[in-house]
Formats: C-alpha cells, structure tokens, sequence
C-alpha cells in the first residue's frame, strides 16, 4: 500500500481538475489509484467516500464565490441522487464496464461540440429544458462507471451554451448530494475496509477545493470550454480504448 502524501498528492491533483473543469475527480483519482496497485473495487469505493469531503468543501467554496444557480441545482439534485443510487446497486451486480464503450462516445462527441462552440463563441444562453434526465443519466453512470457526473452533466450543458462559471458550481454543488447517496449505497453493499487512500484524497481535495472554486471565478470563459472540450475528449477516448482492449 503506497503512503499516506502520496494518496494526499492524488487527492490535490484530482480536486484541481474537478473544481476548476467541473468534471473528472472520479475519473482522475480512480485513474491514479489503479496505477499505484489499488483493486478496481477498492479504487472505486475509496474515491467515492473521499468525494463526500471533498465534493462539499466543493460545494460550499463555489457557493460563497458566487458560482452555483440554485435553479440549476433544484432541477439536478434529486435525479442525480435517484441515479446515483441505482447504479450503484446495478454495479454491485452487473460489470460497469460493459458500460463505459457507450459513455466514452457519448462523451467524445460532447467534447467535440464544446471545444467546437469554443472556437466560435457566439456568446451563452441559458438551457432549463431536459434538466431531469440528464441529471439521471448523470447519477447513474458516476456511480455505475466510476465517474461520469461531471462529463456529461456539465459537459452536456455547456454543449448546449451554458454559462461556464455558474454551470461548473451548479453542478459541483448538487454533485455532493449525488456522491452521498452512491456512496452510502456503496457503504451498504461493498463496505469501505481501506482507510488510507479514502484519508489522503480527502485531505487532498479539501486543500484544493477553495483554491480550485477561486480558479473558476477568475478564468475566462471561452479558454475554460477550450480546456473542458480537450479533457471530455481525452478522457472519453481513453475510456474506450480501455474498454474495448478488455
């Protein structure tokens, strides 16, 4: 078992992305848990526990700056909770990874369209439609597939035009209430019996999330969709060629 900086390091590293992108903790901190030797199971359950602390510190820095619509997160919440909870007992019986080639492209051809609306920015409007599937298919598959809340729910959004800054803190807002519930469900079924990389990812996110709410209120729009586009895309291919290499 590596030592307790080093989950600390991952913890940071992954909270940065996650806080500023709006996406990509769960993705990141499994990712790096599983090339220092950790069990899928274990990876898997060690970062949804540590997201309950660090997706509320998430929470709480991006409220106090300023970032989260409270419409945005009304419509969220509870269907990502409901989805949250459903994938995570489907995961305990049917492999998320019959899953993942269907939400890489899915995810890719988001990433496309935002890194696309980058380029030619003819400025944001305001999307409230289709709020409560989306929220849903977001729940379900963080939970189903290790990550997946904050790619396609802020990705879908922003695709359409959401305004980045309140898009991002909306969504890492209602994301707590989402990780919560996965992972109690989680707790449930499977147990958490590794408490040093739950520890240092939580330790790490929460240095990083007040530093990570800051970013987003300071970075301009159209280099956030640019990066937002590149990442979706990087993550999604490399998810499918994981998926079908198996």
């Amino acid at each position: 078992m590596p030592s307790l900086p080093l989950f600390i390091l991952v913890g940071f590293f992954a909270q940065m992305i996650d806080g500023v992108l709006g996406m990509a903790y769960g993705v990141s901190a499994t990712t790096f848990l599983l090339a220092l030797g950790l069990p899928p199971a274990v990876a898997s359950a060690s970062t949804h526990a540590a997201e309950c602390v660090t997706t509320g510190l998430s929470a709480a820095s991006h409220f106090g700056f300023g970032n989260v619509d409270k419409r945005l997160v009304r419509a969220l919440l509870i269907p990502g909770v409901i989805g949250g909870v459903l994938g995570a007992y489907i995961l305990v019986s049917i492999p998320g990874d019959r899953m993942k080639p269907f939400t890489g492209a899915y995810l890719l051809v988001m990433g496309i369209v935002i890194l696309s609306k980058a380029l030619r920015h003819r400025g944001h409007r305001e999307v409230t439609t289709h709020l409560i599937p989306l929220g849903l298919a977001g729940g379900f598959f963080d939970a189903i597939g290790g990550g997946g809340w904050g790619p396609i729910v802020t990705g879908t959004l922003l695709a359409r035009g959401n305004e980045p800054r309140s898009t991002i803190g909306s969504v890492n807002f209602a994301e707590f209430f989402v990780t919560v519930a996965a992972s109690a469900t989680f707790f449930a079924t499977i147990g958490f019996t590794f408490w040093k990389p739950i520890a240092g990812l939580a330790i790490g996110g929460a240095i990083a999330a007040p530093l990570a709410a800051w970013a987003t209120k300071h970075i301009q729009p159209r280099p956030m969709l640019a990066t937002v586009g590149i990442v979706v895309i990087g993550l999604s291919i490399r998810t499918i060629v994981l998926a079908l290499g198996r």
